[in-house]
């Protein structure tokens, strides 16, 4: 199949097969008439693979190395749990740092309520941002 067949099948876009064949992550053959890039069933298997690793949160560079480990005959299984532990942990922190910033957000709303609007005068951008204190 080609490129767009392989793309429909899998759902996706006919760019995202040609760039995760860029960066080696599926690698079909050509057909030697026209040197149109063939893809097979293994290929619709693998870009399926792909989108859900994604869907965990994968990068594209550590799904290259699950597959290459794969291919290997190695059991990526290991890799991948310690990719997911640490993934929980940067999450957790990620959530941690969001929930501060919409807390601060919130109180900065409240407060810039009771300001009134003004027009810069040269001196300010916007006062309300100005006015902001990093303890708000």
């Amino acid at each position: 199949m080609r490129v767009q067949e392989l793309a429909a099948r899998a759902g996706v876009s006919g760019h995202a097969v040609r760039y995760y064949h860029r960066l080696g992550l599926l690698a079909p053959t050509r057909d030697p008439e026209n040197r149109y890039r063939r893809f097979d069933e293994a290929a619709v298997r693998r870009l399926r693979f792909i989108r859900r690793a994604q869907g965990l949160g994968f990068s594209l560079a550590e799904v290259k190395e699950i597959l290459a480990m794969s291919h290997d005959g190695a059991s990526p299984c290991p890799t991948v749990r310690e990719i997911v532990r640490k993934r929980i942990v940067e999450n957790a922190a990620r959530i941690r740092e969001l929930e501060a910033l919409q807390a601060r957000l919130e109180r900065v709303e409240r407060r810039w309520a009771k300001l009134p609007d003004r027009v810069p005068d040269g001196h300010a951008v916007c006062h309300l941002i100005e006015s902001f204190a990093d303890d708000a």
